[in-house]
């Protein structure tokens, strides 16, 4: 990671941090404190104010401050991720061979675990197809021989 994606993580952490339990806490304080207020008023209140009063929600403050710290954390989680890769396995190992190991580095300058150089070694270093027609006749020309 680094610097400036860590720290608008951990500042989007903080913001967080601050707006949850203050959103839970407000909120219970708030339920609490007007429950008391409302049943006397809601005596005195028409059938269609009672549910319209009844309905209580946060603070606009507390939820803009936790939608605010939401995209913050999320706006450093982004900025810390790698380069995505190109879909097609072609591009990408022409990449990796062109690159080489410093294609191969992540955003902390450390070589990725999964970097094997080469992607088509194995397909270079195996043996080619067998013919098994042209063995068959060397066989039976060997048992002939014999």
């Amino acid at each position: 990671m680094t610097w400036f994606s860590k720290s608008t993580t951990t500042f989007g952490f903080l913001l967080l941090a601050h707006a949850c339990p203050s959103s839970s806490c407000y909120s219970a304080y708030e339920h609490s404190a007007l429950q008391s207020h409302r049943a006397a008023s809601l005596s005195s209140l028409s059938a269609t104010t009672q549910q319209a009063a009844a309905s209580s929600s946060l603070p606009l403050d507390i939820s803009l401050e936790t939608i605010v710290a939401t995209v913050i954390i999320t706006l450093g989680l982004v900025l810390n991720t790698a380069k995505l890769r190109p879909i097609q396995w072609r591009v990408w190992a022409g990449q990796i061979e062109r690159a080489g190991e410093e294609g191969a580095r992540n955003s902390s300058g450390e070589i990725d675990k999964d970097f094997v150089g080469n992607p088509f070694k194995l397909l270079e270093s195996r043996p080619g197809f067998v013919d098994i027609r042209k063995q068959r006749k060397e066989f039976a020309e060997w048992v002939k021989q014999q």
